[in-house]
């Protein structure tokens, strides 16, 4: 075979036929190794046959030369099939946010939430006009009495009536300046067994003359002046110890009717003149309160027979 007939053969190949003798050989036997190669390809052999064939052309072109220069790179071959989606590989680093996209359509309506927590109260509203006037209830429940109004203005004084009949005469009045009178004592023994304490009254359980019902009894220590007015009171009462003794009217003490001993075995003797201003006043004999002593009325003082102590009222005006 001719240089030229592998020039032929060789067609882009035959750049390289100009080399030094040695390597021109050698590529020439490789160029007709590949040419051998197809040749046998070609013939329509099968089976055993082929494999024989390809033997005997790979014997007969001898060892393989050395490999050439890289040739110059070839026209890119057509875009093979996409091969199967290999596995997904890591997630990359997020991005940049992008520029917002247009504002889309507004979806349908979504089904109502579940109401809302209640929220604090508003400012109160401006007042509405007022409505018409409803009509009349029923009346109510009567109210309690409210308080009295003032009094009313003094109306003018009527026509004197007619004079009436002279009524009966009335009883004859007390001779001279006295209006009434009491006596009121106590007898030792049995009266006033027990001591007296401070600031508790002496009692005088027994009646002696009275007059009316100007002057009378509340109770064995305390006595009534219905009438306002001047009353004489006079006591004595015989104790064994010092001490003092003072009329209380109406609870409060008589400061100026105090009397009272310090030493010996006499009786305690006073006399004043009260003056009442207020109807039914109580008038009372009494060991005064903050002494240290309480009293023991004297029985049977000087002999065998009780010992009165007396309390004499008489209204003078």
């Amino acid at each position: 075979m001719s240089c030229l007939d592998r020039k032929k053969r060789c067609k882009k190949k035959t750049v390289i036929v100009c080399h030094p003798k040695r390597k021109k050989t050698k590529r020439c036997l490789r160029v007709v190794k590949k040419i051998v190669i197809k040749k046998i390809v070609r013939v329509p052999q099968k089976g055993q046959q082929l494999l024989q064939g390809l033997a005997g052309a790979i014997a007969e072109a001898g060892p393989q030369g050395l490999a050439g220069a890289l040739g110059p790179q070839g026209v890119a071959g057509l875009v093979g099939a996409i091969g199967t989606l290999g596995p997904q590989g890591l997630a990359g680093a997020l991005g940049p946010q992008g520029v917002a996209g247009l504002v889309g359509a507004i979806g349908t309506l979504g089904p109502q939430g579940f109401a809302g927590a209640l929220g604090p109260q508003g400012l109160a509203g401006l007042a509405g006009a007022i409505g018409a006037l409803g009509p009349e209830g029923l009346v109510g429940a009567l109210g309690p009495q409210g308080l009295a109004g003032l009094a009313g203005a003094i109306g003018a004084t009527g026509l004197a009536g007619a004079t009436g009949p002279a009524g009966p005469a009335g009883s004859a009045g007390m001779a001279g300046g006295v209006k009434g009178f009491a006596d009121f004592f106590a007898l030792m023994p049995p009266n006033n067994a027990a001591t007296v304490a401070p600031n508790t009254d002496v009692s005088f359980p027994q009646d002696g003359p009275i007059s009316g019902a100007e002057i009378t009894r509340v109770n064995a220590s305390s006595f009534n002046l219905a009438t306002i007015g001047t009353y004489q009171v006079l006591f004595q009462v015989g104790v064994n110890e010092p001490g003092q003794l003072i009329l209380t009217l109406n609870g409060a003490d008589l400061a100026y009717t105090v009397v009272g001993r310090a030493t010996g075995t006499s009786q305690i003797v006073g006399i004043a003149l009260v003056q009442t201003t207020v109807i039914n006043s109580v008038l009372t004999v009494r060991n005064p309160a903050g002494n240290a002593a309480a009293l023991t009325i004297t029985p049977l003082a000087g002999g065998t027979r009780s010992v009165s102590a007396h309390l004499v009222i008489t209204q003078i005006a």
